[in-house]
């Protein structure tokens, strides 16, 4: 009897307790004396203000704003530092040749979520109903 079954491996995923995906929406990072690639991830955000100074009217009510802190508020971005990871070069090809194939089936989604979008509009022009 001949065992057809080919070579294969399975991969068992461990989630620490504390596991908690977070968005990010920038990187910002380089190659380390080591050779190695560093990724630290941040939200980029508004500020928020430390204080708020505001006017209390004859009222007693709270009034306009007369001071902001820091006083360059309005001028200013936020990246918050989330976490980072380092990798090796080879871990950097991987993790390169992953993020591609999962943009490509990003656009594949979004290619089909348009068409569709697409076909939709079209028939409410025509009164047509699929």
């Amino acid at each position: 009897m001949s065992n057809n079954k080919k070579n294969e491996m399975t991969f068992k995923y461990i989630f620490q307790y504390d596991y908690n995906p977070v968005y990010v929406n920038g990187a910002h990072g380089g190659i380390s004396p080591r050779g190695e690639l560093v990724m630290n991830f941040y939200l980029e955000r508004q500020p928020l203000p430390n204080a708020i100074t505001h006017e209390i009217t004859q009222a007693g009510t709270i009034g306009p704003e007369t001071e902001v802190e820091p006083s360059d508020l309005t001028r200013s971005l936020v990246r918050q530092v989330i976490n980072g990871v380092v990798v090796n070069y080879n871990t950097a090809r991987e993790l390169h040749y992953w993020l591609g194939e999962k943009l490509k089936e990003m656009e594949a989604l979004e290619q089909a979520r348009a068409a569709a979008i697409a076909a939709a509009q079209q028939a409410a022009g025509t009164g047509q109903v699929h």
